[in-house]
């Protein structure tokens, strides 16, 4: 799974390695899911209404994080 660590010289800037920007989905024992939009955004659900909420919700290659339309695709 992935681990965060801090970057560069302001304290609240993190990232996340060991996932790639994606949908990452893990159904042995307690359900979880990663979620790596190509900005840099995480989201983990745990356990099985959590994951399906967050497949529900997020879409890869999409960025809900950026204004413009043409932030919206991941190139």
């Amino acid at each position: 799974m992935g681990v965060l660590s801090a970057v560069g010289s302001d304290p609240q800037t993190v990232t996340v390695t060991g996932i790639t920007p994606g949908l990452q989905i893990q159904c042995e024992g307690v359900p979880v899911a990663d979620w790596l939009c190509a900005c840099g955004h995480h989201e983990r659900a745990r356990g099985r209404a959590a994951v399906i909420r967050l497949t529900a919700r997020v879409r890869v290659g999409v960025c809900p994080h950026t204004t413009t339309d043409e932030g919206r695709a991941v190139s």
